[in-house]
Protein backbone atom coordinates (compact mmCIF):
# COMPACT_ATOMS: atom_id res chain seq x y z
CA UNK A 1 0.00 0.00 0.00
CA UNK A 2 1.39 3.70 -0.43
CA UNK A 3 2.32 5.97 1.84
CA UNK A 4 0.03 8.91 0.29
CA UNK A 5 -3.56 9.15 -1.50
CA UNK A 6 -1.71 11.59 -4.17
CA UNK A 7 0.53 10.34 -6.53
CA UNK A 8 4.02 11.77 -6.77
CA UNK A 9 4.31 13.72 -9.95
CA UNK A 10 6.31 11.86 -12.84
CA UNK A 11 6.16 14.44 -15.77
CA UNK A 12 6.85 17.98 -15.92
CA UNK A 13 3.85 19.24 -17.81
CA UNK A 14 1.49 16.46 -15.68
CA UNK A 15 -1.70 17.80 -15.52
CA UNK A 16 -4.05 16.83 -12.33
CA UNK A 17 -6.85 17.80 -9.89
CA UNK A 18 -6.74 15.70 -6.72
CA UNK A 19 -7.71 16.41 -3.53
CA UNK A 20 -8.70 14.95 -0.03
CA UNK A 21 -11.76 16.14 1.96
CA UNK A 22 -13.19 15.05 5.45
CA UNK A 23 -16.65 14.71 5.80
CA UNK A 24 -19.98 12.27 5.93
CA UNK A 25 -21.79 11.27 2.33
CA UNK A 26 -24.99 11.61 2.56
CA UNK A 27 -27.10 10.35 -0.37
CA UNK A 28 -29.25 12.03 -2.28
CA UNK A 29 -31.79 8.93 -1.53
CA UNK A 30 -32.35 4.75 -1.65
CA UNK A 31 -32.56 5.20 -5.75
CA UNK A 32 -29.74 6.96 -6.10
CA UNK A 33 -26.77 6.21 -3.68
CA UNK A 34 -24.09 7.75 -5.50
CA UNK A 35 -25.39 11.05 -5.77
CA UNK A 36 -25.38 13.57 -2.44
CA UNK A 37 -23.59 16.10 -0.52
CA UNK A 38 -20.22 15.39 1.70
CA UNK A 39 -21.00 17.09 4.85
CA UNK A 40 -17.66 18.62 6.75
CA UNK A 41 -17.54 19.25 10.57
CA UNK A 42 -18.73 22.59 10.39
CA UNK A 43 -21.98 21.76 8.37
CA UNK A 44 -20.81 22.71 4.99
CA UNK A 45 -22.64 20.33 1.86
CA UNK A 46 -20.67 19.92 -0.29
CA UNK A 47 -22.28 18.43 -4.08
CA UNK A 48 -20.67 14.89 -4.90
CA UNK A 49 -21.05 11.92 -6.46
CA UNK A 50 -19.31 8.44 -6.11
CA UNK A 51 -17.32 7.18 -8.74
CA UNK A 52 -16.69 3.55 -9.91
CA UNK A 53 -16.06 1.04 -7.42
CA UNK A 54 -15.86 3.18 -4.45
CA UNK A 55 -19.68 2.07 -3.57
CA UNK A 56 -19.32 -1.44 -3.33
CA UNK A 57 -16.28 -0.51 -0.75
CA UNK A 58 -18.52 2.07 0.80
CA UNK A 59 -21.45 -0.78 1.63
CA UNK A 60 -18.83 -3.51 2.94
CA UNK A 61 -16.29 -1.99 4.66
CA UNK A 62 -17.39 1.56 6.08
CA UNK A 63 -19.33 3.11 8.53
CA UNK A 64 -21.23 5.72 6.74
CA UNK A 65 -22.31 7.59 9.31
CA UNK A 66 -18.79 8.58 10.45
CA UNK A 67 -16.65 11.09 8.64
CA UNK A 68 -14.12 10.04 6.36
CA UNK A 69 -11.41 11.03 4.39
CA UNK A 70 -12.10 10.69 0.72
CA UNK A 71 -10.16 11.18 -2.22
CA UNK A 72 -11.93 13.39 -4.31
CA UNK A 73 -11.49 14.91 -8.34
CA UNK A 74 -12.83 18.68 -7.98
CA UNK A 75 -15.26 20.43 -10.62
CA UNK A 76 -16.57 23.87 -10.56
CA UNK A 77 -19.76 24.24 -11.94
CA UNK A 78 -20.93 27.47 -10.91
CA UNK A 79 -18.98 30.28 -9.54
CA UNK A 80 -18.35 29.35 -5.47
CA UNK A 81 -20.24 26.18 -6.03
CA UNK A 82 -18.19 23.35 -5.77
CA UNK A 83 -18.46 19.83 -6.78
CA UNK A 84 -16.94 16.44 -6.06
CA UNK A 85 -15.95 13.09 -7.46
CA UNK A 86 -15.40 10.73 -4.85
CA UNK A 87 -13.02 8.34 -6.15
CA UNK A 88 -11.10 6.79 -3.04
CA UNK A 89 -10.63 6.46 0.15
CA UNK A 90 -7.51 7.84 2.31
CA UNK A 91 -7.93 5.09 5.13
CA UNK A 92 -5.39 2.52 5.69
CA UNK A 93 -6.21 1.42 9.14
CA UNK A 94 -10.01 0.76 8.55
CA UNK A 95 -8.91 -1.21 5.11
CA UNK A 96 -5.99 -2.91 6.93
CA UNK A 97 -8.37 -4.05 9.38
CA UNK A 98 -11.28 -5.63 7.09
CA UNK A 99 -8.32 -7.54 5.73
CA UNK A 100 -7.53 -8.94 9.23
CA UNK A 101 -3.78 -7.34 8.88
CA UNK A 102 -3.40 -6.47 12.41
CA UNK A 103 0.19 -4.98 12.26
CA UNK A 104 -1.08 -2.30 9.92
CA UNK A 105 -3.68 -1.24 12.05
CA UNK A 106 -2.50 1.90 12.94
CA UNK A 107 -4.47 5.17 13.38
CA UNK A 108 -1.91 7.61 13.17
CA UNK A 109 -1.35 5.99 9.36
CA UNK A 110 -4.72 7.64 8.22
CA UNK A 111 -2.89 11.35 9.07
CA UNK A 112 -1.59 13.35 6.10
CA UNK A 113 1.46 16.10 6.49
CA UNK A 114 -0.70 18.57 4.62
CA UNK A 115 -3.90 17.92 6.48
CA UNK A 116 -7.65 18.08 5.52
CA UNK A 117 -8.60 19.79 2.83
CA UNK A 118 -5.65 19.75 0.42
CA UNK A 119 -5.46 19.57 -3.16
CA UNK A 120 -3.07 19.56 -6.00
CA UNK A 121 -3.93 21.28 -8.79
CA UNK A 122 -1.82 21.21 -11.96
CA UNK A 123 -2.13 23.16 -15.47
CA UNK A 124 -2.60 25.61 -18.04
CA UNK A 125 -3.17 29.16 -16.59
CA UNK A 126 -5.39 30.78 -18.37
CA UNK A 127 -6.86 34.00 -16.32
CA UNK A 128 -5.85 35.36 -13.81
CA UNK A 129 -6.39 38.66 -11.93
CA UNK A 130 -4.14 39.38 -9.10
CA UNK A 131 -6.34 42.49 -7.64
CA UNK A 132 -9.33 40.81 -6.67
CA UNK A 133 -7.55 37.20 -6.14
CA UNK A 134 -9.19 35.28 -9.27
CA UNK A 135 -7.58 32.71 -11.17
CA UNK A 136 -8.43 30.21 -13.89
CA UNK A 137 -7.02 26.44 -14.59
CA UNK A 138 -7.24 24.51 -17.35
CA UNK A 139 -6.83 21.15 -16.75
CA UNK A 140 -6.35 18.36 -19.80
CA UNK A 141 -7.61 14.64 -18.96
CA UNK A 142 -5.78 11.73 -20.85
CA UNK A 143 -7.84 9.25 -23.06
CA UNK A 144 -9.66 6.58 -21.46
CA UNK A 145 -9.01 2.68 -21.66
CA UNK A 146 -11.78 2.20 -24.53
CA UNK A 147 -10.10 5.15 -26.65
CA UNK A 148 -12.60 7.82 -25.50
CA UNK A 149 -10.91 11.74 -25.00
CA UNK A 150 -12.59 13.66 -22.26
CA UNK A 151 -12.74 17.48 -23.12
CA UNK A 152 -10.50 19.72 -20.74
CA UNK A 153 -12.36 21.54 -17.62
CA UNK A 154 -11.48 24.52 -16.09
CA UNK A 155 -11.03 25.40 -12.02
CA UNK A 156 -12.22 28.70 -10.87
CA UNK A 157 -9.71 29.17 -7.95
CA UNK A 158 -8.88 32.55 -5.31
CA UNK A 159 -5.41 33.71 -5.33
CA UNK A 160 -2.67 35.95 -6.37
CA UNK A 161 -1.05 34.87 -9.52
CA UNK A 162 1.45 37.47 -11.16
CA UNK A 163 -0.03 38.39 -14.86
CA UNK A 164 3.06 37.73 -16.56
CA UNK A 165 2.66 33.93 -15.66
CA UNK A 166 -0.74 33.56 -18.02
CA UNK A 167 -0.59 30.87 -20.80
CA UNK A 168 2.59 28.99 -18.19
CA UNK A 169 1.80 26.01 -17.05
CA UNK A 170 1.79 26.15 -13.24
CA UNK A 171 1.59 23.73 -10.18
CA UNK A 172 -0.52 24.91 -7.23
CA UNK A 173 -0.95 23.87 -4.00
CA UNK A 174 -4.97 24.55 -2.69
CA UNK A 175 -6.61 24.25 0.74
CA UNK A 176 -10.27 23.94 0.17
CA UNK A 177 -11.97 27.12 2.61
CA UNK A 178 -16.39 26.29 2.71
CA UNK A 179 -16.84 26.10 -1.01
CA UNK A 180 -13.91 27.94 -2.32
CA UNK A 181 -10.25 26.27 -3.50
CA UNK A 182 -7.89 29.09 -2.25
CA UNK A 183 -4.43 28.64 -3.49
CA UNK A 184 -1.53 28.63 -0.53
CA UNK A 185 1.76 28.48 -2.92
CA UNK A 186 2.26 28.41 -6.83
CA UNK A 187 5.19 26.84 -8.65
CA UNK A 188 5.85 28.00 -12.51
CA UNK A 189 6.82 25.24 -14.25
CA UNK A 190 7.04 26.43 -17.96
CA UNK A 191 5.70 28.73 -20.69
CA UNK A 192 2.95 26.70 -22.34
CA UNK A 193 4.17 25.37 -25.76
CA UNK A 194 2.40 26.68 -29.42
CA UNK A 195 0.81 24.71 -31.86
CA UNK A 196 4.87 25.62 -33.58
CA UNK A 197 6.20 24.02 -30.78
CA UNK A 198 7.48 26.66 -28.73
CA UNK A 199 6.49 28.16 -25.78
CA UNK A 200 5.66 31.96 -25.23
CA UNK A 201 9.68 32.50 -23.74
CA UNK A 202 11.59 30.98 -26.55
CA UNK A 203 11.14 27.95 -24.84
CA UNK A 204 10.12 24.44 -26.22
CA UNK A 205 8.14 21.93 -24.39
CA UNK A 206 11.55 19.56 -24.06
CA UNK A 207 13.76 22.74 -23.45
CA UNK A 208 11.57 24.36 -20.52
CA UNK A 209 9.15 21.85 -19.00
CA UNK A 210 12.18 21.48 -16.11
CA UNK A 211 12.99 25.18 -15.03
CA UNK A 212 10.37 25.73 -12.52
CA UNK A 213 10.22 28.95 -10.52
CA UNK A 214 10.72 28.58 -6.90
CA UNK A 215 7.60 28.39 -4.83
CA UNK A 216 5.74 31.15 -3.35
CA UNK A 217 3.20 31.86 -1.33
CA UNK A 218 -0.42 33.09 -2.47
CA UNK A 219 -1.94 35.79 -1.19
CA UNK A 220 -5.34 35.95 0.32
CA UNK A 221 -6.25 39.57 -1.87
Amino acid sequence: MRDHPIPAVTEPLQYRAIGVVRGIFKPESEDQPTRGHLVDADGQELEAVVLGRMLTLMRRHLNMSQPHLWVVYPRCREAGQLHLQIAGIWEPSTLAASRDDVEAVDPTVDQLPEGDDYFSIRGELIYTKPESSELVIKVRQLPRADGFKPLPFKLQLSGDVELAHLRHFVSLDVRRQDQVLQVESVEVIAPMPTRGGKGRGGASRRGGAGAGARNRPAHNG
